[in-house]
């Protein structure tokens, strides 16, 4: 049920969510939109003492021009070097003075700055937040300086190419714009950042409208929004909108590294973090690479000895998605752990997933929710991810209800949409010796589909990865 008020300019909402099953829950989660376009949401839980307190801002990589990629990420480490009522020490030393934390981490479509105190130094802590993002310093010299410390950053993520083959996908995929750019940025673009391209982002981007305050633990929902209008000084206005990435079916790639191992990403379109079956995708990724009983798992480790990690996730964003499969092995074992995967996609596609992985798979889903609800950094991060991108706050018991409205033909329809359509992406990083195999593979196919585009019945677009069931125009 859902209760509006209006007073000073505010829209307050009473978001009443509690079941009797979930008796830990708060009463009521509660929104409010003040004047200026923040939306501040809360969840007070009263038997706690500790209260985590986050600043979202839509803001992450996929809003950065590509000369301009990582700017997102080098604020969230500017901001901290200072404001201009603090310097980089007493925000530290005001922090540690009452036994809390403060950190900061960035994603491809926002920005996140968030405190955890006891109940007594929630003002702080939101002091503290508003500060950081409304007035920090960035100094020349601090500019230069974390310049420094990002780039070993950078260094230390192209040194795990278990992390590096997941954006190289995203590339390959969406392009070298919006979400197919590295939050982190690269070399390259980190040195062309300057003091002024910062502030003007920073204007652009960090702005009321693009703004949720969301509070979790033992506070006040009016002592949250009193320190929002005390503290958060933006401008009025929201962000720069952006434009929808295209997905590109079929498209290989190799990034070499001296490694001991090859990593392999195969990736498929997916869906948008509201499209209506999505719940259907989560139990479907679940099934193919979720967990130690998945079918890549058992057959790719458990069955064959191929690798040592191999997973699955469904990535999710405002307007596009992915179902990405990751698998790591041997230079020589690279074609087979590959053909391996896309059996499983196809097998899924034809047959979609059994009744008991069904039942394994809903399970999962709804024990990593109440797991991920047991600490008020988590709620916090709950409630702001939903507010900042337009999704429904309900409580575990409605969400378990959609997840076991989903059915087997659900599932079916799903993992043929989405695996039956379209070519993956395919992107491997590693050793030279494992580039000619990958290449062999990429040769192989082209022939397989010139054959296939000239047997009866085959249309040669449909071939080439065109969606089936339409017209290559």
């Amino acid at each position: 049920m859902k209760e509006e008020s209006y007073s000073r300019g505010r829209i307050h909402q009473y978001l009443s969510l509690c079941d009797e099953e979930w008796g830990y829950l708060s009463k009521a989660y509660r929104r409010t939109i003040l004047p200026c376009g923040v939306r501040v949401v809360t969840e007070d839980i009263p038997h706690v003492r500790s209260c985590s307190i986050g600043v979202w801002v839509n803001a992450g990589s996929r809003w950065e021009a590509p000369e301009e990629n990582g700017v997102s990420h080098f604020i969230e480490h500017l901001v901290f070097k200072g404001t201009e009522r603090r310097s980089a020490r007493q925000i530290a030393e005001e922090m540690d003075g009452v036994g809390g934390q403060l950190n900061a981490f960035t994603g491809k479509d926002h920005t996140c700055f968030y405190a955890k105190v006891l109940d007594e130094h929630v003002d702080l802590a939101m002091d503290i937040l508003c500060d950081l993002v409304c007035h920090p310093l960035l100094s020349p010299e601090d500019v230069e300086k974390e310049r420094g410390v990002v780039a070993e950053e950078i260094g230390m993520y192209e040194d795990s190419p278990e992390e590096v083959v997941h954006d190289e996908l995203a590339r390959a995929a969406w392009g070298g714009r919006s979400v197919g750019l590295p939050v982190l940025g690269t070399q390259e673009t980190l040195r062309n950042l300057t003091r002024d391209t910062i502030v003007r982002y920073m204007w652009d981007n960090y702005t009321c409208g693009n703004v949720v305050v969301a509070a979790a633990g033992h506070m006040s929902h009016e002592r949250i929004v009193e320190a929002v209008e005390n503290h958060l000084d933006l401008p009025i206005s929201a962000g720069p909108a952006g434009a929808r990435p295209s997905w590109t079916p079929g498209v290989r790639a190799f990034r070499q590294r001296n490694t001991e191992q090859v990593h392999l990403c195969l990736g498929v379109e997916g869906y948008n973090r509201k499209h209506p079956h999505r719940f259907a995708l989560y139990l479907l990724d679940i099934a193919i690479g979720g967990g130690m009983s998945s079918r890549l798992f058992q057959k790719l480790r458990e069955d064959r000895g191929l690798v040592y990690s191999t997973y699955s996730y469904a990535a999710s964003f405002e307007d596009v998605g992915a179902l990405i499969v990751y698998a790591a092995t041997s230079p020589d074992r690279v074609h087979e752990v590959e053909q391996l995967i896309r059996e499983e996609l196809e097998e899924a596609a034809r047959h979609g997933v059994s009744d008991e992985e069904l039942r394994r798979s809903r399970e999962q889903l709804k024990s990593s929710l109440v797991l991920n609800l047991e600490t008020t950094n988590s709620r916090m991060s709950r409630l702001g991810r939903l507010e900042l991108f337009g999704e429904p706050l309900e409580t575990p018991d409605e969400v378990f209800r959609k997840i076991d409205g989903v059915t087997g033909d659900d599932v079916r329809k799903v993992a043929a949409e989405l695996l039956g359509r379209a070519e993956p992406v395919t992107v491997a990083v590693g050793p030279r010796k494992a580039k000619s195999s990958f290449i062999r593979r990429e040769r192989d196919g082209r022939r397989d589909r010139r054959e296939a585009a000239v047997a009866p019945g085959c249309h040669r677009g449909a071939a080439h990865g065109t969606p089936r069931g339409r017209s290559p125009g």
